[in-house]
């Protein structure tokens, strides 16, 4: 139906703080206007600085699911006014020893600015919806929850 592009680029330069080994910084280019500084995770040699790609796929999920959510609401006559998501994902090792991001939280905080107010349950069934329209929760094998508090 559509296709997303990027352009990864990334030169070998000697890594700042680990002698003898590779820089793990590099960059997504997104547009000519658009570009995303990335290393790997501080724990994995990576520029604490800059975005990770395990940081960049919970921001994806966090994303594509509040912009499924502001769809759903809009179309149930819910006005949002402010939508804030401290979202996290956890890495660890499976049973066949083969790491992975398996598990995304999202702890989204919502308001509403109309007349119309959802209760604790339609809030709640307005996320389910939106977690099951999410394309990049549809897409992922990793465990995702979301923590309404």
């Amino acid at each position: 139906m559509s296709d997303h592009r990027i352009r990864l680029e990334w030169a070998s330069t000697e890594h700042s703080r680990q002698p003898g080994t590779y820089s793990r910084d590099h960059r997504a280019i997104i547009s000519p206007q658009v570009t995303i500084p990335l290393s790997a995770a501080p724990d994995y040699l990576g520029n604490s600085e800059l975005a990770d790609p395990e940081q960049l796929l919970v921001s994806a999920l966090a994303s594509c699911h509040m912009l499924y959510f502001l769809a759903i609401c809009e179309g149930s006559g819910y006005a949002v006014s402010t939508y804030v998501d401290e979202a996290i994902g956890k890495v660890s090792k499976s049973a066949e020893g083969l790491y992975s991001v398996s598990s995304i939280t999202l702890r989204p905080k919502v308001s509403f600015s109309s007349e119309k107010q959802p209760d604790h349950e339609t809030l709640e069934r307005l996320h389910n919806r939106a977690h099951k329209g999410c394309f990049i929760a549809n897409s992922i094998k990793s465990s995702v929850s979301i923590d309404l508090g």
